[in-house]
């Protein structure tokens, strides 16, 4: 038990579970063999304590502010009351102690020692440097030390952050990092062994020969990275598993001296370093010092990359400075330039025009080389070598084929292809936007942004320039799969489109007015796609994705709207309207509202609704089930139609008749409950005559008892007599006319009722 003193210096004894938190001073007195033992101040935050109940409460105390471990377990068992009085003054505390002290005991503050990582912070004043004691719950600072492992959950990398999220509390590194277990006590915990850990759950899976390597040989202080070290918050680098990078040069020396970048795993693999992981055929061979072109790349590997001394192909070391370390030369030295002076790696036979160029001017001749031209061999040309026979040039057509097979030779320049062509290359072409507008079909709207190969498909020389355009589903296939092929449409898009868009269509709200549905009430404002929806078993079109519905042949209101009453009034809904169709939904609900019930006449059922049950809300009789809210699936057919299926009886059964119900109606009617329509003239003993009209009922009928819990004004038995209400005296009680003014002998009579 806990005894603190308040501010004034009065004196109380406080139950530890009910003590509020923030007290700066609690004692804890436990007998032991009936010699009590005082504890120090006790460092438990009592919210963590107040939150517990009392069972779990004592224990939490017992265990952390502890006796010696040999009677630990023994301590619960007999508590005493330390009286202890703290009178606060002006900063003077005095501490009343009345018990006796057993040599043979002794209390600590700790729930036990640290471990030898934390001896640091071993102490009754370092409690706060771990945990947090103004929580309601176990709550811990780890991460605020520890803010190496705090940075890697933060970025979801490493070990820790496999765990998933760290709550507030902190309490997860407690789960596998537990303290005060001494000071022998291994933190880190290996299940079964730091040989047998899963590093895959670090994100770095183990494959190959790295399965196979001791810890040491990767975690070590010189392969952690100078940008990591400042983050480590252990000081000998030797001992932590963290800051090692994940790139191949962190341990390995780089042979390729970066050449080839730092993704070793591109070509090879962990098993084997001599052994590639990928085909020799995907190596990029542009990346080396010699980047394969021309007929280069066609050649085998081992053509160039002969075996070494060892037999294995020789892929360092290889000279390629000049054509002659792999080829002989040809020539036998008659010509003093290089190979690069008139060949390429194209081919031996591909002059190169620019480098004859620079022996022979072709731009003094009648046809200067220009754009792709510059590119074309001599001998494309001139055939056989013959540079004295004269070349036609005047025409495009003189050299190259017509393309487009003759689409364009009724044009004035009988397709010339200058016109939409030029030497820097047969694409892209000339023809754009502003030479489409002088064609019978201008490019507007978003035909302006369309690409070529759009309209006209790409099928080399079959391509078609020359395309029908007069309709839309020309070129557009009909999104609506023939709804609108009849009249008045005939699939003419543009009666709902335009070319700025397909959407949204010119299809306005005064044009659904002239169709077969006009919209009105709440569908006036509903959204078009709420009604028009693709539907999976319309599709007019075989291969197409099904078109959503534009032209309804029903129209009635279950086509869009479910009915919520399942059926109960399909009768009514088949009813034929004016316009000879079935009313639907519109025989009790409008397109006004669906809570618009004007439509429906209740005298038409079996219970008209008359007086008060006007006035009564549909769900007062009308019950959902399962406590619902809403009429969505009341059985409307269950109704009662009694009026004790609705209402209480207040009478206690004292007007049942064998064994039935009440019969409300004999003295009640729907208009009203009060003033009743019952008769004391026909239906009693006592019919009321003279001055007894003006007596008020409760004046003569008091007899009230308890039915099921609740007051009931009996009726009979009622006293006939006038002594009974008059008295031996004949006069009239002076409160007669007051209620509960008299009470008669026979108040006490229970009559017998058929409950």
């Amino acid at each position: 038990m806990l005894f603190w003193g308040g501010s004034t210096g009065s004196q109380r004894n406080i139950d530890p579970l009910a003590a509020p938190a923030g007290r700066a001073a609690m004692y804890v007195l436990v007998r032991r063999g009936g010699v009590p033992v005082l504890n120090s101040a006790c460092p438990l935050p009592q919210s963590i304590v107040r939150s517990m109940d009392r069972q779990q409460g004592d224990v939490c105390l017992l265990r952390t502010l502890s006796l010696n471990d040999n009677f630990r377990e023994s301590c619960a068992a007999e508590r005493t009351v330390l009286r202890l009085t703290m009178h606060t003054g002006p900063r003077i505390l005095v501490l009343s102690l009345f018990l006796l002290l057993s040599p043979l005991s002794r209390a600590q503050i700790s729930p036990g020692p640290l471990s030898r990582a934390h001896q640091s912070l071993s102490g009754a004043t370092q409690c706060i440097s771990c945990h947090k004691l103004a929580a309601a719950a176990a709550s811990f600072k780890c991460l605020e030390c520890h803010a190496d492992i705090a940075g890697r959950i933060a970025a979801k990398r490493g070990l820790h952050a496999s765990f998933g999220s760290i709550s507030a509390s902190q309490k997860e590194c407690a789960s596998c990092h537990s303290e005060h277990n001494g000071e022998n006590f291994a933190l880190i915990r290996w299940n079964p062994s730091p040989g047998a850990f899963d590093h895959s759950k670090t994100g770095y899976p183990l494959e190959g020969k790295h399965a196979s390597l001791a810890c040491a040989r990767c975690h070590t202080a010189a392969h952690i990275a100078p940008a990591e070290r400042a983050a480590i918050s252990i000081k000998d680098l030797n001992r932590t598993y963290l800051g090692v990078s994940r790139a191949c040069v962190t341990c390995h020396v780089d042979k390729h001296q970066g050449r080839l970048g730092q993704n070793c795993q591109q070509c090879h693999g962990f098993n084997d370093w001599k052994s590639l992981s990928v085909p020799l055929t995907q190596f990029d061979h542009s990346r080396t010092r010699y980047p394969l072109t021309g007929l280069h790349q066609q050649v085998a590997c081992q053509k160039c990359h002969l075996p070494g001394t060892d037999g294995k192909p020789k892929y360092v070391g290889l000279t390629f400075s000049t054509c002659s370390s792999c080829h002989t030369d040809p020539h036998h030295g008659t010509f003093a330039g290089s190979c690069q002076s008139c060949h390429n790696t194209g081919g031996w036979k591909r002059v190169s025009a620019a480098l004859v160029s620079e022996r022979f001017d072709h731009a003094k001749t009648k046809f200067p080389l220009l754009g792709k031209h510059v590119e074309v061999r001599c001998d494309q040309c001139h055939a056989g070598g013959d540079f004295r026979k004269p070349v036609a040039f005047q025409k495009c057509s003189d050299c190259h084929q017509d393309a487009h097979q003759g689409q364009f030779v009724k044009r004035a320049d009988k397709g010339e292809c200058s016109s939409c062509h030029n030497v820097n290359g047969f694409k892209p072409a000339l023809f754009g936007i502003k030479e489409h507008a002088a064609s019978a079909y201008p490019l507007q709207g978003k035909h302006a942004s369309v690409r070529c190969e759009q309209c006209h498909v790409p099928a080399g020389r079959a391509t078609v320039y020359k395309l029908k355009f007069a309709n839309c589903t020309d070129c557009h296939k009909d999104e609506h799969q023939g709804q609108f092929a009849r009249a008045p449409y005939f699939n003419q898009c543009q009666q709902c489109h335009d070319l700025n868009g397909y959407r949204p269509s010119t299809f306005t709200l005064a044009r659904h007015q002239q169709t077969r549905f006009p919209l009105n009430g709440g569908h006036v404002a509903t959204p078009c796609n709420q009604c028009h929806q693709s539907k999976a078993d319309f599709t007019r079109t075989a291969g197409l994705k099904p078109a959503v519905m534009y032209r309804f042949e029903d129209r009635s209101c279950a086509v869009c709207h479910q009915d919520p009453h399942q059926g109960q009034f399909r009768e009514r809904m088949l009813r034929v309207g004016a316009g000879g169709t079935a009313l639907g939904c519109q025989a009790c609900h409008s397109t006004e509202s669906w809570s618009d019930l004007q439509k429906f006449d209740h005298t038409s059922t079996k219970f008209p609704l008359l007086g008060a049950h006007r006035a009564v809300a549909c769900m007062d009789c009308h019950k959902p089930p399962n406590l619902e809210t809403r009429l969505r699936n009341v059985d409307f057919r269950a109704a009662p139609t009694r009026c004790e299926q609705c209402h209480q009886e207040i009478h206690g059964g004292q007007f049942a008749k064998a064994g039935q119900a009440t019969a409300c109606a004999s003295c009640h009617d729907s208009g009203r409950w009060k003033p009743a329509l019952f008769d004391h003239e026909t239906r009693t003993t006592f019919p009321l005559k003279g001055a007894h009209r003006n007596v008020r009922c409760e004046a003569c009928h008091k007899n009230i008892q308890l039915v099921a819990g609740k007051q009931v004004l009996f009726y009979k038995p009622t006293p006939a007599a006038c002594v009974d209400c008059h008295g031996p005296t004949g006069k009239p009680a002076a409160s007669l006319g007051k209620i509960g003014a008299m009470r008669p002998a026979w108040v006490g009579l229970r009559p017998r009722m058929a409950m």
